[in-house]
């Protein structure tokens, strides 16, 4: 009787400290990921289970991690806050957006950055040497009018170089389009599709297209680098899952001293997770040997995205700090 009693009363301290058994926490999560090289580090993750080894090393055994896609970031958000999903990777800009508007009740924040890359504007026309030369002939494919990470570096583009007040001029030359149908379009002479506003790996392939040329980086806006993909989770999964937020994030780190140490292996990932047949080595090796090119954890110019969303009223609420938008995993490093 002592003995069962003494069990009980350790188990029952266990449970009132905080310190329960791994499995207290869920068993399995679903991640969706897409198929750009902005995605890398979730293919390393999910090529090597780095995900499912974080979370064995916290405790949990037979951890199962679902991966899986979706078409867009409506579909993805509204996975997300019906929790359908656990971690998604979006656009910085997506972030804010969804930061602002569940800061009350789902309170989405970011587990961390994926990477920082810059984000070209390439045209096939002749006569425009920059935005200014862009007039209504013109036509400029991205992924998302008004709501896609090109979208609002477009606004934000426009609004420095017409004036805050004309940050939509450049609007109406917008259509939707997937990056690799941008990229056809643009390449198609008899298309209407002038410019296009994509991403990599589709942006270094068109500019080894003769006549197509970069008349903007999204680093020419910042002044530098900036985030382009993150992850983001629910305030409640993070709050209750702390453990496998954390071998979520560690796993990301892993995947990122893997691309940045053994690049030709992380190419070869790449080209078996995301299908990719199309892009060729060259190109593949360029991106991942670009200087303004880094995967990592770590936040930047998130707070430009926020201001810049706030000031034009697409978002009504302004975080105080880029730590607001990030949970507390990230907030000991040098962010922006």
């Amino acid at each position: 009787m002592i003995r069962i009693r003494g069990l009980g009363m350790i188990a029952a301290f266990f449970l009132m400290s905080g310190a329960g058994p791994a499995q207290a926490e869920v068993k399995d999560i679903t991640v969706v990921v897409q198929n750009g090289i902005n995605y890398l580090p979730l293919m390393v993750m999910k090529q090597d289970h780095l995900i499912e080894k974080r979370a064995a090393k916290a405790g949990f055994k037979d951890f199962k991690v679902n991966w899986s896609r979706l078409g867009t970031a409506s579909a993805v958000n509204d996975a997300l806050l019906s929790g359908q999903v656990n971690f998604a990777a979006v656009g910085a800009s997506s972030l804010v957006t969804m930061w602002a508007k569940t800061k009350g009740n789902a309170k989405v924040r970011s587990i961390a950055a994926v990477c920082s890359m810059p984000i070209y504007l390439v045209t096939r026309n002749p006569d425009v040497k920059s935005i200014k030369d862009l007039s209504s002939n013109d036509r400029i494919a991205l992924p998302g009018v008004k709501v896609s990470i090109q979208a609002v570096l477009l606004e934000m583009a426009a609004a420095k170089e017409f004036g805050a007040a004309n940050y939509a001029k450049l609007d109406p030359l917008t259509v939707a389009m997937s990056q690799p149908e941008g990229m056809i379009a643009l390449l198609t002479t008899q298309s209407q599709i002038s410019s296009h506003f994509g991403g990599p790996p589709y942006q270094y392939e068109e500019l080894l297209k003769p006549g197509i040329k970069k008349i903007l980086s999204s680093y020419d806006i910042f002044g530098g680098g900036h985030t382009y993909t993150q992850i983001y989770a629910t305030g409640a999964f993070y709050d209750a899952n702390p453990k496998i937020s954390k071998a979520f994030f560690e796993a990301l780190q892993d995947a990122n001293g893997l691309v940045k140490t053994d690049k030709k292996r992380a190419m070869e990932i790449y080209r078996l997770v995301s299908g990719d047949k199309r892009t060729s080595d060259d190109v593949l090796m360029s991106i991942l040997n670009d200087p303004d090119v880094e995967f990592t954890v770590v936040p930047k110019n998130t707070m430009k995205f926020a201001e810049f969303m706030h000031s034009i009223g697409s978002v009504k609420t302004m975080p105080d700090s880029w730590k607001d938008m990030f949970f507390p995993l990230v907030h000991s490093m040098q962010g922006s």
